[in-house]
């Protein structure tokens, strides 16, 4: 498939713009976080590492629902174009998945003295960032492409059983893990913590709607090129 100069122009625009609003925002979330947001008393300095934090496992939670989604289109109707977008945003949600454990690493390390423990929202944060890894890679260990396709949809699926299960564990579980700060009243963040989180929030979805469609802008670029190796024997 050759795409039309008029759609590719189009696209440039839009990776341009995402692209653009992605450095910027970056740079605001930056200062919004290490000047704008007070130090947090009992924390200190460290609590800074929560809105990365949080962005991060919005992301990675947003992603994972979206593999979801397309996984179900793809095996009620399969095609290539489903397949890609769910592995485009599978790669992206273990990418924030991997950035949530560490800034969450980084942040315990003062607060329980330890960078790990077997907390059970930890542990299952582990075990989501396991199961989209696996899904990346079934494709390479299944000989048939189809099949192997198939295969990763259904991991897909299954796998975003463990989503809600992160989210609600420290509410089902005794757990180090504190509550979720946007969803309680009593948490009551200053006007600046929350507008730095939510701000954040939309820089990383805006970042990761930029690389995704960079992924998927490769994968089609490798489709033309085999489609012309194709044509030309």
């Amino acid at each position: 498939m050759v795409l039309s100069r008029n759609g590719d122009g189009a696209r440039r625009w839009v990776d341009d713009v995402l692209g653009v609003a992605t450095l910027i925002g970056m740079v605001g979330a930056l200062w919004l976080i290490f000047i704008y947001t007070p130090v947090e008393l009992i924390q200190g300095a460290v609590q800074k590492v929560f809105y990365i934090h949080l962005a991060a496992a919005w992301n990675a939670y947003l992603s994972f629902f979206l593999v979801f989604v397309a996984s179900i289109l793809y095996l009620r109707r399969p095609s290539p174009a489903k397949d890609r977008f769910a592995r485009a945003w599978a790669e992206i949600g273990v990418v924030f998945t991997t950035i949530t454990l560490i800034s969450g690493a980084i942040w315990g390390k003062p607060i329980w003295g330890t960078y790990w423990t077997w907390d059970p929202r930890l542990t299952t944060t582990l075990l989501l960032w396991l199961i989209y890894v696996v899904y990346l890679m079934l494709r390479g260990f299944v000989g048939d492409p189809e099949r192997g396709r198939r295969y990763a949809a259904i991991v897909g699926i299954i796998g975003f059983i463990d989503v809600p299960i992160v989210h609600m564990s420290v509410r089902w579980w005794r757990t180090l893990h504190p509550d979720p700060i946007v969803a309680t009243a009593e948490a009551a963040l200053p006007a600046s913590m929350w507008y730095t989180v939510l701000y954040c929030i939309v820089v990383f979805t805006v970042l990761a709607l930029f690389l995704v469609r960079q992924r998927l802008h490769i994968d089609e670029l490798r489709e033309t090129l085999l489609d012309l190796r194709t044509t030309a024997r």
